[in-house]
């Protein structure tokens, strides 16, 4: 049976590792490309704050084409879905019509990347949608997999720059989803199953970023960063 032509958006984070390990497993699709959106300005992993060249080694070690979809710093809806739309655009005239998520539960922005695609006749695909999050979390350490915490909410600085493990999800408070889905921590995947080879990296500072509330309010938003480098 030939393989369905697909398009992978990796964050290089747990979720869409665990995603991308069942997408292998089930052996229905062909990744051609991992796609990641990052800052142009600073050379990192959008959201997640992860040096490029970390995100390279990750494709490298793990055999796939990556793509990078450079963004401004501050990127305007407008803008990011058009430069989005060109980049779907590009994988559509190559035969690609599958574009999969690593989204566990968030129905406004399964709905939200959804529409986006349809623009270009690209269907969404959600392997771990609806799945329990902590049936996640652990069956993502129990088959071997290494992560740790790039970023975190500002209440939860003590959890940026920790290895996700048991003792990790015993001290992460009861109202923090354990796979951080509602946004509370992201992660970078440095090894397991689907690595060639671990990814080597070096720890540095931790530092409180603040942006604008999305919500509208007058207080911003904070989030802690821990800087990994070569």
């Amino acid at each position: 049976m030939n393989k369905i032509p697909a398009v992978f958006n990796w964050s290089g984070g747990k979720d869409s590792c665990l995603a991308l390990h069942h997408i292998l497993k089930e052996d229905l699709f062909d990744v051609k490309y991992l796609l990641t959106t990052v800052n142009g300005a600073f050379k990192r992993v959008s959201m997640h704050g992860v040096r490029t060249s970390l995100l390279t080694k990750q494709a490298k070690s793990l055999g796939f084409n990556l793509v990078q979809l450079e963004l401004p710093e501050m990127v305007s809806m407008e803008v990011y879905e058009t430069e989005l739309g060109n980049q779907m655009n590009f994988f559509k005239n190559q035969g690609i019509n599958h574009s999969i998520f690593g989204d566990i539960f968030l129905e406004d922005l399964k709905e939200y990347r959804e529409k986006q695609l349809q623009k270009n006749n690209i269907k969404a695909i959600f392997p771990l949608w609806k799945k329990d999050s902590s049936a996640l979390i652990n069956e993502f350490i129990t088959l071997g997999y290494k992560t740790i915490v790039v970023c975190a909410q500002a209440g939860l600085e003590d959890f940026c720059g920790r290895i996700i493990d048991q003792s990790f999800l015993d001290d992460l408070p009861k109202e923090i989803d354990p796979c951080g889905e509602n946004g509370e921590f992201h992660t970078f995947v440095f090894d397991g199953p689907i690595f060639s080879e671990p990814i080597k990296f070096n720890i540095g500072e931790k530092v409180l970023r603040t942006y604008p509330n999305p919500t509208g309010s007058e207080i911003p938003t904070g989030y802690w960063f821990i800087d990994l480098f070569e």
